[in-house]
């Protein structure tokens, strides 16, 4: 077994319920002896060991649960945060809520502090750098921890993955762009050399290989500022429509177009990345890849809390459904 075994894999090898493992844990005079010496042997054979912290936790629900944050600037983060709070209040736990601004120096020092202050789980969205150390620390404290919206570290057994499926996300945004009649399409956005950049731009990239169209990729730090500017650079090298890396990128889009007087729709097509809930309010209204990120907090929540209290530890990725909301930048 490549992961640390559960309550569930006990009560499956002694062939009892996870009803009857917990009793026996607690040292339970219902259970048989029998059925006690059964279900030790299972736990001695996967190597079980049993949390008491955690088993404590469970009776008493009640706990503290780390949410750690790349970028609580952005609304897309924020939404998730906020979601994902309200989530595990209804369950009766606290949130140590902290945003690490892309910082992987801060990361490891409020990741440090939650641990000491005894976080029961983390769910963390990464900030990229120093990732083996920062995730080492987590290891040794040996408490439930996933990686969500970012993959910083391969071992998934240890740190479950779980993200909106970007890739299908650009793809599905690029086949709409040409078969709107889009042919000079560019990747607006996101760091060179950083996974999540690659993830959401793999979509695109096979689209336009489909379509035997040449890709237009455009790096640079995503949000407004990037987005304006990238107005011109797009305007001059014959661009025709651009997917943007994100939502804040494409908005800075829009103003860059404007300033220049390009007109967002008839002359240049324009797709946002993860509908956050300005792109509805903007003139002209934003197309967008809708992760649905209220509802994927929401999920990520109740999975970490599986974890937690019924030792049931989810896939090493996971990657959930997106759609594409059509709006007039792309659909003049």
């Amino acid at each position: 077994m490549d992961r640390r075994p559960t309550i569930i894999d006990v009560a499956r090898r002694a062939g009892v319920s996870k009803s009857t493992v917990s009793l026996v844990l607690q040292q339970s005079p219902l259970v048989r002896e029998e059925t006690r010496e059964e279900v030790r042997r299972a736990m001695a054979d996967l190597g079980y060991v049993y949390n008491r912290s955690a088993a404590n936790l469970r009776s008493a629900n009640a706990g503290l649960i780390g949410l750690v944050i790349n970028d609580l600037r952005n609304p897309f983060f924020t939404e998730f945060a906020t979601s994902v709070q309200m989530a595990l209040s209804a369950r009766g736990y606290a949130t140590v809520l902290a945003n690490t601004d892309e910082d992987p120096r801060l990361q490891r020092q409020v990741i440090g502090a939650m641990l000491e202050h005894g976080v029961s789980a983390l769910m963390v969205s990464p900030a990229y750098g120093d990732e083996e150390e920062t995730f080492a620390t987590i290891a040794r404290a040996a408490i439930p921890t996933v990686q969500v919206l970012r993959r910083a570290v391969t071992d998934t057994a240890t740190f479950p993955f779980a993200a909106p499926d970007y890739a299908a996300g650009s793809h599905l945004a690029t086949r709409h762009l040409i078969e709107a009649g889009a042919r000079r399409i560019a990747f607006a956005g996101g760091l060179e050399g950083r996974a999540v950049t690659h993830i959401r731009m793999s979509g695109y990239l096979r689209a336009l290989e489909e379509a035997g169209l040449p890709p237009m990729v455009l790096p640079g730090r995503p949000g407004r500022a990037f987005g304006r500017e990238a107005a011109g650079r797009l305007a001059a090298a014959g661009a025709d429509a651009a997917l943007c890396f994100n939502d804040l990128t494409a908005l800075g889009l829009l103003s860059g177009c404007a300033q220049i007087g390009r007109r967002v729709g008839p002359d240049f097509r324009i797709v946002g990345f993860d509908d956050i809930e300005e792109c509805a309010e903007a003139y002209p209204a934003l197309s967008s890849v809708r992760c649905d990120i209220a509802a994927f907090g929401r999920r990520m929540a109740g999975t970490l809390l599986r974890w937690l209290e019924e030792e049931e530890p989810p896939p090493a990725e996971t990657l959930t459904p997106v759609d594409l909301i059509l709006r007039a930048s792309s659909c003049p």
